[in-house]
């Protein structure tokens, strides 16, 4: 008897009406992702396109929607889990029949006999069991797919979130609420995790039961004593810790990440978007050879151009930031040298020459850097630019990035002055020929027809790959850029 059998006979009649739903690859060569939250319960009942899953993949957080209707009879991973692609996620009884209210988590035989006698359900399967069941449900019911297979993947129809039902107590372990349906965010249950806290043990402070980031806490300090300020860090938060304070102790045996026994150190695991992100800025570092030019320049008549065009009803819907500004100079500079947006085939040998500009806009997220593009922005008006921008920001700190959006940049622009930093030397986003950083824009003395007065001044850099861009280019890009930003008349001639 195979696994979709198996949990046919637990959940229902027929052995085919129980479909496995697989971790797909939503589009960016995953071989795994990490689950950040689990959508639905044991007993839910999910139509096509419902949000089941959310994932953490290498640029943002991805719901995963089913492409079968039916009742969620088994759930085969956890909050935490990182999954290969193709491991089952969850199976659905598409007959439409209620699952048991004592249904096992996994896929298995339905119920055995205890020591009296009487029938009880069986007791959960191991992981190990449960992956090989779920693969093998996979495999099974690839053939016997019902017809209303749809839209299935991240790219689905939004879906609708689901409030979980409250757990029915279970037979061997009368009122605990399984993990899955303790009300908590993925943020929590990652704090939980890393401290050692299990959630059955935390009192729930927040809104209907919701376990908050301070009731971890609170639960760690009673287990463990003492002080636990700075004793974790969060994920959105890479820097060491401010403090030290008491910590979990941990075994030599025991994976942790969290403050070290000797509280001298803090361990956190490389994970998604900043693994991804590590991995992309070595591989630029070591192959495409930098070269980093600067240049400070007088950005007071586009500041004013912004100062009136925020002031103007007809811009009063859009947000004009200086970077809109910047961008826009930067796309006119590449006009006026198009051989700077180019790309280097190592395998053909060849340079790449592209007459488009998908424009990257570097965002520091909660899950970290992530670089996503304006498709085409060489089309765009400023206008087009300072709403394609600000859409952009708000979709990469809401976690909520597509794929799309992230793939095939052509060059970048990343805003350090946000950071009230004047300059920088920013690595190339992998497969792009130049970056052009912006510094923070500052009052300072400035000499106009030769007398000093105050202006508003910044500092452009401007990385390019050597490899297909000599010195004397690159200057030219950015000495462009400069001049449009400073006398932004000169956009008119040149655009």
């Amino acid at each position: 008897m195979n696994a979709s059998t198996s949990a046919g006979s637990a959940a229902s009649p027929g052995a085919s009406s129980i479909v496995t739903i697989p971790l797909n690859d939503p589009g960016e060569g995953l071989t795994e992702a990490e689950i950040l939250d689990i959508r639905v319960a044991v007993g839910d009942r999910i139509e096509i396109n419902d949000a089941v899953v959310e994932v953490e993949t290498a640029k943002s957080a991805v719901e995963l929607s089913s492409h079968v209707a039916g009742t969620v009879v088994a759930i085969l991973v956890a909050v935490g889990d990182e999954v290969p692609v193709g491991a089952g996620l969850l199976q659905v009884d598409t007959a439409g029949g209620p699952a048991p209210s004592a249904a096992p988590e996994a896929s298995g035989g339905g119920a055995a006999p205890s020591a009296d006698g009487t029938a009880r359900p069986e007791a959960d399967p191991s992981a190990e069991e449960s992956a090989a069941q779920s693969t093998a449900a996979a495999e099974a019911s690839a053939s016997e797919e019902p017809k209303n297979l749809v839209g299935y993947g991240a790219g689905a129809a939004p879906a609708r979130r689901r409030r979980r039902r409250a757990a029915p107590a279970q037979a061997e372990d009368a009122g605990q609420v399984p993990i899955d349906r303790i009300l908590a965010k993925p943020p929590v249950r990652k704090l939980a995790r890393d401290l050692g806290v299990a959630l059955h043990d935390v009192l729930a402070t927040g809104p209907e039961g919701t376990v908050t980031r301070q009731d971890v806490l609170a639960a760690q300090q009673r287990a463990y004593g003492g002080d636990i300020d700075g004793a974790y860090f969060p994920e959105e938060s890479p820097q060491a810790p401010e403090g030290l304070g008491g910590a979990m102790k941990t075994t030599r045996d025991q994976p942790f990440s969290g403050v070290t026994s000797d509280e001298r150190t803090t361990r956190v695991p490389i994970r998604s978007v900043r693994k991804r992100t590590a991995e992309a800025m070595v591989a630029s570092a070591f192959t495409a050879p930098h070269v980093t030019v600067f240049n400070e320049i007088d950005m007071t008549r586009s500041l004013a151009i912004i100062s009136q065009l925020r002031a103007s009803r007809e811009w009063a819907d859009v947000k004009v930031s200086p970077l809109a500004v910047v961008a826009k100079a930067l796309l006119v500079a590449i006009r006026r040298n198009p051989e700077v947006n180019g790309s280097w085939d190592e395998a053909a040998q060849e340079i790449v020459y592209k007459h488009y500009v998908n424009l990257g806009i570097a965002a520091a997220t909660p899950r970290g850097l992530i670089v996503p593009n304006l498709k085409d922005a060489h089309l765009m008006t400023l206008r087009e630019l300072a709403e394609g921008i600000g859409e952009l920001a708000r979709t990469a700190r809401a976690g909520r990035t597509s794929l799309r959006d992230t793939r095939d940049g052509t060059i970048t622009v990343t805003n350090y002055g946000v950071f009230d930093i004047d300059s920088g030397t920013p690595i190339l986003n992998p497969g792009e020929s130049a970056i052009l950083g912006v510094g923070a824009i500052k009052e300072k003395p400035w000499v106009v027809e030769g007398e000093v007065v105050p202006r508003q001044v910044a500092t452009l850099s401007l990385s390019f790959d050597h490899r297909l861009i000599d010195g004397a280019l690159g200057a030219e890009l950015l000495r462009d850029v400069s001049a449009v930003l400073e006398d932004p008349s000169l956009g008119l001639v040149w655009g």
